[in-house]
Order: C-alpha cells, then structure tokens, then sequence
C-alpha cells in the first residue's frame, strides 16, 4: 500500500496515467486495423484568462523527456515562448496509436507548468526592478514542488525557496526564517541571535519582524542587535493585524532610517497578489508570493488532432471549432506574429526575416536539439516581458 497517494515516474512514462478513453480508443483502433493511421496533432489554447493578453508556455522539458523513445516527430515553441490564442504551441506527428495514451500526461504537464509560470511572469511584469521570491510550496502538493518551483523560476521570479533545487536544477535556494523559529525560542532576539551564529555568512540576514510585537518595534529591536549586518526585514503581517498594510511598511520604513538604517531593506509577504504588488512596489525593495502563483488561474491548453494522412497525404480536418490544418508560426517580436499553413511563409509580417516559433525536437522519438538550463529560459521569458504590456487584475 502506498503511503502516499502518487503515480510513479514509471508509471507516467509507460503511459499508465492516462483517461480510460485513450486506452479504449487504441484498442478500438487495433481491433478495427487502423494501428498505421498517422495523425498531425496540436496543442493549442482558444481561451485566455480573464485580464490574461498573453501566457507563457512552460513544461515542455518534460514533455520531450517523457516522448524520448516514442517513434514520432515532435515540434515546439520553444519553452519560455509567449503566446496568445490560438496559435499552436507543439505539433506531435506519428502513428496515433503511438501516443495517443500520452494525451492526458502532456495536457497535464504543459496546462499546470503553464499556468504559474504564466503567473509568474505577470508578478514579475508588475514588480518591474523589485525582486519576487516564490514561497508557495507549502500550498501544493510535496511531490510537485520541483516542477511549480521550476515553473514559478522560468516564469520570472528571482528566486525559489525549494531547499532541492541545487541538487535538481543548480538553482540556489532563498527564503528568510519562519515564524515558528521565535516561537521556540519564545524570544525575538534569542531567536535572531541563534540564526545569525548558526547561518554562514552567505546566508543574508533576512529578520521576520512581526512574530510578538508591533512590526516597528520588532524592526527595531533586529536593527539594534545585528546593526551593520542587518540585511532587511520581512513583514508577514497577518490579515487579522493588518489594517492598512502600506501605512504599517511606511512607519518601519520611516523608523528605520530615523535610526540610521536607510539601507535595511524591506520584504512584503503574506497573500501578496497583482493589485498588492502596484500597491506596495514603491515602499518594498522584493516580494514574497506564494499561493497566488502556486494556484493561479488555469491555461486550458487543449490537444486536437488537425491532419491525417489519407493515401499518403496530409489531410487537414478537424473538429468544429478548432482551425484545421497544421500550422506555423513566424514572430517578429513577442507576440507580433502571423499564423500560416505548416510549410507556408507569412506575407503581412513587417520585419525582414521572421523568425518560425515551432522547431523539431524529437525526429523518431530521438531528441535533435539541446534543451535550455532553467537560466537560461527564465532570461528568454525576461527579454520578452520587456516588449509586451500588462494590465493588472484588481
């Protein structure tokens, strides 16, 4: 009996953690001769959240990791693409039967990846030069947390608390203290002495001041007890506490450099959101968000089959509702594109050479393109969000 309640990686790659459907569906398909038909299939969104212009496409690392083996062709906007209706993300082209159980597991990866990397990138839009530290892992599930901490990363955040990301991504963690630190010590400043000697050097020294007392007083009290080596502070003020939290970050702001402390630097976190973000961006130096991006709204990425090969031609056909047909997509600039027949140039694009988005990555099931760092695909989304706008969500 498992402990806990989970697929194996196994079990995934095998194709196992499917809908019942696609299993009868192939076997409908033996059973009736068509294991050799050959389909074009397409990831796509017709539908953007509320207030969303614009989305990030993200787990596609995976996806191919999980096809590596499978004998089809995959294409794909590369990982950390923005997008935005209709246009098609990945193309999968092969015999059917060949990863048609694989559906449900790669709508699954790239709708959730999507989703808070997506997310991500809009805190981090909204909070321009002020840092953004993704704390969420406490509100999804623990066997996801190297994939929502490598989504909210690519998507923008400067920095993931997960304390294995060194080891799955070379990505090294960040966060500040916990309030149940204070409390076992019953002390603030026992507390922050401790973590002070205890911490290497490297470590900042990030104080949670709002565990006992008044946030001033608290501020105060950290300042005076590690002065110069103070890094800033953290307000987690509680919404049961909270009334005004501008007005609250304003008074230990003014405080502190009343004392000479101008240079201690101020971290806003608990239920920080878009409308949070415009609201404090100009009193904070970072962020720390966690549930808005761990449970954003969703990318309802689907996956169509657009051609088939009927004697020995691509033939599109769709369902209604879809645009039939594989398609490319040429860019300019992020999110100046042209849609076209696959195998088709644009002709209304305004740059010289546009660039086509959707390139090979598995020719038979073997990977034919190196795959980004982490690094890497967060840079990428970084240089696009400086081209697109944003309109928060209040």
């Amino acid at each position: 009996m498992r402990k806990l309640l989970i697929a194996s990686e196994d079990e995934v790659l095998r194709g196992e953690i499917t809908d019942i459907y696609f299993d009868r569906t192939v076997e409908i398909l033996k059973k009736k001769g068509l294991e050799e038909l050959k389909v074009r299939m397409e990831v796509h969104l017709y539908g953007l959240p509320r207030g969303y212009n614009w989305a990030v496409f993200a787990g596609v690392e995976e996806v191919i990791k999980m096809l590596e083996g499978v004998n089809i062709n995959l294409y794909s906007l590369p990982e950390g693409t923005l997008f935005t209706e209709v246009e098609p993300l990945m193309l999968i082209e092969g015999k059917y039967i060949n990863f048609a159980k694989y559906e449900t597991a790669i709508l699954g990866i790239l709708r959730h990846a999507s989703s808070i990397a997506s997310k991500a990138a809009r805190i981090k839009k909204l909070a321009g030069e002020k840092q953004v530290l993704f704390f969420g892992l406490r509100a999804i599930h623990p066997v996801i947390a190297p994939m929502v901490d490598r989504a909210a990363f690519i998507g923008g955040c400067d920095a993931v608390s997960g304390s294995f990301n060194e080891k799955y991504f070379s990505i090294t963690p960040r966060g500040t203290m916990p309030h149940a630190l204070m409390i076992a010590f019953g002390d603030n400043i026992e507390a922050w002495k401790a973590y002070d000697e205890v911490m290497p050097k490297e470590v900042p020294r990030i104080i949670l001041a709002d565990t006992f007392e008044d946030e001033r007083t608290e501020a105060l009290k950290a300042v005076k007890l590690l002065g110069d080596k103070l890094d800033g502070i953290r307000l987690d003020t509680p919404s049961s506490r909270r009334g005004n939290f501008k007005k609250i970050i304003n008074e230990v702001r003014w405080t502190l450099s009343l004392n000479g402390y101008r240079n201690v630097k101020i971290i806003a976190s608990g239920g920080i959101d878009e409308s949070n973000i415009l609201e404090l961006k100009e009193v904070v130096d970072a962020f720390g968000v966690g549930t808005s991006i761990a449970f954003p709204p969703s990318i309802d990425l689907s996956m169509d089959i657009v051609e088939k090969e009927v004697g020995g031609k691509w033939v599109a056909i769709t369902k209604r509702g879809k645009w039939p047909g594989a398609k490319q997509i040429f860019r300019c600039k992020p999110l100046e594109d042209e849609i076209v027949p696959w195998r088709e140039r644009p002709t209304k694009l305004s740059c010289e050479d546009p660039k086509p988005l959707l390139v090979k990555y598995l020719e038979n099931g073997r990977l034919v393109r190196p795959l980004p760092l982490p690094n890497e695909i967060r840079q990428y989304v970084l240089d696009q969000l400086s081209e697109v706008e944003i309109e928060p969500i209040h």
